[in-house]
């Protein structure tokens, strides 16, 4: 079986896979159209970042794919249901970078505080400015994180230790941490946050989230953060934001259109701004989160392709099964209508096939059942599943 992993994964999935007996292709950047298709060939694990787009096109070029992970928290560069027709099941890793992204977002707030981005482009222009203009501690100021999801609770317990005093906005109902409270209103919370750090993830309604009205509703000489996705924030009313001087300082890790290769060309309406941090998406990009992502998405990747496990996938049924119970396991993927189950069940009875585990989940459109029986099943059983109009796909293992 052949994995291809592309933009520069941690080495841990690719030994992982290596270990497991499976051909690794491992490229540095991203791939797209006619070079991705081609790269699929024969692939039946894919793994990529941010970056590599997949697009029902893709999936359609991925004759042999069986799973797509996500080696980074989000998910929408991936055609999600898309791959769930095709029964491709896309994993991610919704909590390894967690820490990461919010030391760097915490260490900004202090950077951007004290103006340190225009204190170090003097020092390195030969200018000595030991001034306290502008200059602020951060002890007892306001931030305001918009999306209190599992980044935006775990800064908001860190911002607390270091004295900030932290207010949240999320559409969703989340539970308060610590004394952080909730705001009823996002144009309220921007009113009165010194800091304001953007948490959302990257569905389609949060495209524009940002932009010349909500800028406008922040504190005069406030702080703004985006360590979550380009396409939220309009960048060139941020500009606008900045010169103006409403708004003294922003830290940018991500931006609506970014480049697909190391060293390639960067363009943006905010580079040469006065104490403004730019940094090319690296807001997980730490050895240690890097890390644990690669050994968490290959991890799942594996269970799928070994065990039939879709615990934690984001787009298909999500089913655990336990170590198999029997000498024979198979995995049915099919659309979700009633008496699927029975159906599978009366042909095992027919066929003398004694059940001895079997896990059912539902998600959407579709079905997934993982079944172990004590004996191997014929070949005319299984090809006579496979005939059904319900079945998108079917799988056996020995274990």
């Amino acid at each position: 079986m052949k994995v291809l992993l592309l933009e520069n994964i941690h080495p841990t999935a690719a030994e992982a896979f290596r270990d497991a007996g499976f051909e690794v292709d491992e490229r540095p950047g991203s791939l797209s159209g006619d070079d991705l298709a081609d790269a699929l060939s024969g692939v039946a694990l894919l793994g990529i970042r941010s970056n590599t787009k997949i697009t029902a096109e893709v999936l359609d070029a991925g004759k042999d794919l069986l799973a797509v992970g996500c080696f980074c928290i989000g998910t929408n560069q991936v055609d999600l249901d898309g791959a769930a027709e095709r029964g491709i099941a896309v994993f991610n890793a919704p909590f390894s970078n967690t820490r990461s992204v919010v030391e760097l977002v915490l260490g900004e707030i202090v950077s951007l505080a004290r103006r340190l981005p225009d204190k170090t482009q003097r020092m390195h222009e030969g200018v000595w400015d030991k001034s306290a203009k502008g200059s602020h501690e951060i002890r007892g100021r306001t931030l305001g994180i918009v999306g209190y999801g599992n980044i935006g609770t775990q800064l908001s317990n860190v911002a607390e230790a270091v004295g900030l005093r932290v207010i949240f906005y999320d559409t969703a109902d989340r539970l308060a941490h610590g004394n952080a409270r909730r705001i009823a209103t996002l144009d309220e919370l921007l009113s009165r946050s010194d800091f304001v750090s953007i948490h959302v993830d990257g569905r389609p309604g949060n495209a524009g989230l940002f932009g010349a009205e909500q800028f406008a509703a922040m504190k005069p000489g406030s702080v703004f953060i985006n360590a979550s996705r380009g396409m939220v924030v309009d960048d060139v009313s941020l500009r606008e934001n900045i010169l103006s001087g409403h708004i003294s300082g922003a830290a940018i890790d991500v931006f609506p259109v970014e480049p697909k290769a190391q060293g390639d060309a960067f363009e943006s309406p905010l580079r040469g701004l006065d104490n403004v941090i730019l940094t090319p998406h690296v807001g997980g990009s730490t050895q240690e989160a890097q890390e644990e992502i690669g050994y968490f998405v290959s991890k799942k990747l594996l269970g799928f392709v070994t065990d039939g496990g879709t615990a934690l996938s984001v787009n298909l049924p999500e089913v655990a099964p336990p170590h198999p119970a029997g000498v024979f396991r198979m995995g049915h993927l099919h659309t979700s209508e009633t008496g699927v189950l029975a159906g599978i069940n009366k042909r095992l009875a027919d066929a003398g096939v004694n059940v001895v585990g079997q896990s059912l989940s539902t998600r959407g459109d579709h079905g997934y059942v993982v079944t172990d029986t004590d004996v191997t099943l014929s070949e005319a059983t299984l090809s006579d599943l496979r005939q059904w109009k319900q079945t998108v796909w079917l799988r056996s293992w020995r274990p």
